[in-house]
């Protein structure tokens, strides 16, 4: 990524910093050195930039896994995925076995019930085939919904007069298990504690490094899990990445929360303060922000534009849920601009997306301001007319394409039809019309991992091998840039890592192989050594 040096010999690293790099006999002139020959059959790029994930990774590991994936933790256990409800049920029965207190909520993640018979969701009755005392939750992998059982309904108190939006309901109007998106599945109050006391040690912080040392990302953001007006949170970052030996550098991004109320000129104020007075070292970054508009596109709750979903089931009829009001966008995204701030903001859905660009170009033509790099994450549906209009306000994209792998077989057939699945997660339209994006794992739903995501981007292969939308392809080396450059671009980190060039921190991904010579078919089987931080080595902890 540095286009100067291409492609180089050696780097020579001190104090953490790249001092230059190129050929060996070039860099000896520096002075007295050390050749370390560590990585000889090896190659090394840029640290990859993860600009939209959570933290909160860390704390599910700390729970039983029941998506349909196989999936590998932080620690380098594998877990294998539930190809079935009654897989899924398994895992929980021998879960449940395993807690002590005979009335202790059992909280699991990871569920993806579009992958079931669609006449067949995973509802509340199920869930009391393992227990009929014990309350359950179990988080959707989307993090958009949960499904629980009749105990814990019982228990929280939420029936047919439940007034609050997403509880889903059977025929006869009684609630049939599932909540969707966060007003709703906050009512499970028991469950909702029991994760936040999951989610509130070092151990999470450690774990979500790990996790992205594993796959090669050496700068991760944490986009969305911590609140900048809690201190204990800010505490727990200042202590973990002061650590000499925590193997990441996160970017932690401000915002509302769900629902977007509260001051926004205070935490404008807050973010601006810690973006920049905060002196706790170099793997700690602030001065972004993020706002959430819609929901899961997988989970019928994003926000699509006419005719909305190709064929919903009878529980998801509409179009979605705004989770924050709309009409309110233009003044929430007003007031982090004018304080200086970037604002990243959710939009699964096109008219997601269309809400938030209109309020970017209010904002800009209220307070006119260069270098802003406003971002729409996930920009899954962003049509062609949108990005043109994206370029000339100067925003940028983040876009979800592991989704092609993931759901890319389900978005064709089941939830947005075969032409808008075909131009889903549109890298090459960014490309072509000059906006600058990138793309990312958003873990926990889908696992960290840059070469997997590119993987996507390149060759847009569902889960069942067929190509999605082959005009959306970009060339490996785009990928490699909008896995590196461009997500460090997007946190306005791109002068500090990004690429492998005097002055930036010697951040590298370790690979087995080099990207560009491969088979672009092979890219996601690149083996990773582990990464190197600030000029330190960091093994991954997954055997080969």
């Amino acid at each position: 990524m540095n286009p100067a040096r291409p492609f180089a010999e050696a780097v020579a690293v001190r104090d953490g910093r790249v001092v230059a790099v190129g050929p060996l006999a070039e860099l000896v002139t520096w002075g007295d050195h050390t050749l370390d020959e560590t990585f000889a059959d090896h190659v090394l790029l840029p640290g990859f930039v993860e600009a939209h994930s959570h933290a909160m990774v860390g704390g599910m590991w700390t729970m039983p896994y029941v998506g349909y994936f196989d999936r590998v933790a932080p620690d380098g256990g594998h877990w294998p995925g539930c190809k079935s409800i009654d897989e899924v049920l398994d895992r929980l029965r021998a879960a449940a076995a395993e807690l002590d207190d005979p009335d202790d909520t059992l909280v699991a993640w990871g569920l993806d019930p579009i992958y079931f018979d669609a006449d067949d969701r995973l509802l509340a009755e199920h869930l009391d085939r393992v227990s009929d005392t014990r309350p359950i939750f179990v988080y959707h992998v989307s993090g958009h919904l949960a499904t629980v059982n009749t105990v814990l309904l019982a228990a929280e108190g939420i029936d047919r007069h439940t007034p609050t939006p997403g509880v889903s309901r059977r025929a006869d109007g009684e609630p049939d298990g599932e909540l969707q998106e966060p007003a709703a599945m906050s009512l499970a109050k028991v469950a909702f504690g029991k994760v936040r006391a999951a989610f509130g040690t070092d151990q999470v912080a450690w774990n979500y490094a790990y996790e992205a040392r594993n796959a090669g990302h050496t700068t991760i953001t944490d986009l969305g899990t911590t609140q900048l007006y809690d201190p204990e949170q800010l505490d727990r970052w200042r202590r973990v990445t002061s650590d000499p030996d925590y193997p990441a550098r996160v970017m932690v991004a401000a915002g509302p929360g769900i629902g977007g109320s509260g001051d926004h000129d205070e935490y404008a104020r807050l973010a601006v303060d810690l973006r920049d007075n905060d002196t706790t070292g170099d793997k700690l970054h602030f001065g972004i922000v993020k706002i959430i508009l819609d929901g899961s596109i997988q989970g019928f709750t994003a926000r699509i534009s006419w005719p909305h979903y190709y064929s919903a089931p009878d529980e998801h009829p509409g179009n979605g849920l705004w989770l924050m009001d709309p009409s309110t966008i233009a003044d929430v995204v007003g007031a982090y601009h004018r304080a200086g701030l970037t604002v990243h903001c959710h939009c699964n859905g096109d008219e997601a997306s269309e809400v938030f660009i209109s309020a970017v170009e209010k904002a800009l033509e209220e307070h006119p301001r260069w270098n802003h790099r406003h971002t729409v994450q996930h920009c899954q549906l962003t049509t062609k007319a949108q990005y043109r209009r994206m370029a000339r306000l100067g925003m940028a994209a983040n876009i979800f394409s592991n989704h092609i792998f993931y759901w890319g077989d389900q978005h064709r057939d089941i939830t947005v039809g075969p032409e808008r699945a075909a131009g889903m997660d549109a890298c090459a339209t960014a490309l072509r019309e000059g906006v600058s994006f990138s793309f990312h794992s958003d873990t926990p739903v889908t696992p960290m991992g840059h070469l997997h995501v590119a993987w996507c981007a390149v060759n847009r292969r569902t889960a069942s091998g067929q190509v999605l939308g082959p005009q959306e392809a970009i060339p490996v080396e785009a990928a490699l840039q909008a896995a590196t450059l461009g997500g460090a671009y997007q946190i306005k980190m791109d002068h500090l890592v990004g690429s492998i060039e005097a002055g930036k921190f010697a951040d590298f991904a370790v690979l087995d192989d080099d990207p560009l010579t491969v088979d672009p078919i092979s890219l996601k089987d690149i083996g990773v050594w582990g990464t190197v931080l600030g000029g330190v080595p960091q093994p991954s902890s997954v055997s080969a």
